[in-house]
Parts: C-alpha cells; structure tokens; sequence
C-alpha cells in the first residue's frame, strides 16, 4: 500500500550526482518533518564504509544510497548501487510502517540500482555482507 508521499526533487538531483558525475559516495533520504515527502538529509564523498553506518541511526529508519566499489575475484574492481532501507529492530512501529510504504516512491524514482538490502540491524548492512550480495552473479 502506498503512502501517497512524494519524491523531492532533490532526491533525484543528488542521486544523479552520484551516479552520473560520481560527486558522492553515498546519500541518505528522510521524510520531512511533516512525513509528507522524501526529502535527501545527507549526501557524502567519505569512502569511509564506517562513517555511512554511523549515519544510519541505530532507532529511525533511513533509505540510502551507496556506490559500492568491491574487487572482483577475478581481479579488477567494479562498482555497484545498492539501495538500502533500513529498518532498525528499535524503530517505533509507525516509522516502520511509513517508511515501508513509501519505499516503492523513491525505489522506482531511481534508475540503475543493482542492489537491493532490507535491513534491520546493522550485521545486515556490514560491508562483508554487502560485499557478498554485490559480487553474486557477476
């Protein structure tokens, strides 16, 4: 069921930036105070992996972003998308619930994502873990 929020503008600006011109490394959407519309809280060039986990709050949830670059076993690297929604075990059932059904406004406002993580601790979004999901198939 959708939720009937809408996708910011910027949402899309900053997801450009990052896929196309390779400005960012990373980007973490929100709701608006109002819970109206998804709106982009923070965009970052760290390559730092431990520093895009601390923007995940361990009690709220967050979509994100990330340009995952890993080395392929046959050498050589390669860089994937991946979509996160997080969804912490913490979170208030509300939040969890507005998140999930706003998800599908933003997942299909992004063209060229390749992965996608559900995740509600953060195990699930360790980079050995997104490491394994980004490199199966390829």
């Amino acid at each position: 069921m959708a939720s009937g929020v809408g996708v910011n503008g910027n949402c899309l600006e900053a997801y450009t930036d990052l896929k196309l011109r390779k400005k960012f490394k990373y980007i973490i959407y929100n709701l608006n105070k109002d819970n109206t519309e998804i709106i982009t809280e923070k965009t970052s060039e760290s390559k730092d992996y431990e520093e895009f986990l601390a923007d995940l709050p361990e009690t709220e949830c967050r979509w994100a972003v990330y340009d995952f670059e890993y080395e392929k076993e046959e050498g050589g690297k390669r860089n994937k998308l991946c979509f996160v929604s997080w969804s912490p075990d913490d979170a208030r059932i509300k939040n969890k619930m507005l998140f999930a059904s706003s998800k599908d406004a933003l997942r299909k406002s992004l063209v060229g994502i390749a992965v996608e993580i559900q995740a509600t601790d953060p195990s699930e979004v360790a980079e050995e873990a997104v490491k394994e999901r980004a490199s199966k198939g390829h």
